[in-house]
């Protein structure tokens, strides 16, 4: 569904990604681990639009992304959920979860993609009319996902979903990635620096190091991997 060959970006005299090249199956859960400044968040950026690609190739769905802006890529189908989350803190809830409802033709889908929404995250629901800068981090990485959800993807983008996350709400926010690929059918390319969630619900798995994949496999061979094991997992 997603492929990207030999994907080079530089942040002017900074080469951030080394021409990578990796792949994501449709239906699929596959994650992209690494430390701070290996380029895990800069490849999201490049599949979405965000940054300038150097060289290289990604397509999705058979057709090129090149040259594309992000409302384009949206409208295709693919949605990134940032890092960080860039909740509208201002708005309440429910006006965050419209503003990802901007390309939706009607009043009666967007009230179907609402109810969706709710029904996955019942919490937005109690807290639908509540400004979401008021909300603690685990529910602003669920409105943040939910307004993605509104624009019906196909393909999710997940930027570091547990950071600043207490850990009861951290497994809440991955059993619904699970439940969101499961039961909606929907692809996600996720980045996360916890390796041993990330590596325990997706299905496959590429280690990236400082702008280059060093590592590429069935996420529960990449849990038993000693290189993996001693630089992600804690031996």
């Amino acid at each position: 569904m997603l492929e990207i060959k030999n994907l080079a970006v530089s942040y002017g005299a900074i080469n951030a990604l080394h021409g990578i090249s990796l792949s994501v199956e449709r239906g699929k859960i596959v994650t992209l681990i690494g430390s701070n400044g290996a380029g895990k968040s800069t490849t999201l950026r490049a599949v979405s639009g965000l940054v300038k690609v150097k060289s290289g190739e990604i397509r999705y769905e058979s057709a090129s992304l090149a040259g594309l802006p992000p409302h384009e890529i949206v409208k295709r189908g693919l949605c990134h959920v940032p890092e960080g989350r860039m909740i509208f803190a201002n708005l309440t809830v429910v006006e965050n979860l419209r503003m990802g409802a901007y390309l939706q033709p009607s009043a009666a889908v967007i009230r179907r993609e609402l109810d969706l929404v709710f029904a996955t995250f019942p919490r937005l629901r109690e807290r639908e009319g509540q400004i979401a800068g008021t909300l603690s981090g685990g529910e602003q990485q669920m409105l943040a996902i939910g307004r993605a959800l509104m624009s019906k993807p196909r393909f999710l983008l997940l930027d570091e979903p547990s950071l600043g996350i207490a850990p009861l709400l951290v497994k809440t926010i991955f059993e619904k990635i699970v439940e969101i690929n499961r039961q909606q059918g929907i692809t996600i390319l996720l980045v996360e620096q916890n390796a041993n969630l990330a590596l325990e619900i997706s299905h496959y798995g590429y280690v990236l190091e400082t702008g280059r994949i060093i590592l590429a496999d069935d996420s529960a061979k990449l849990r038993q991997n000693p290189q993996v094991r001693n630089a992600y997992l804690g031996g």
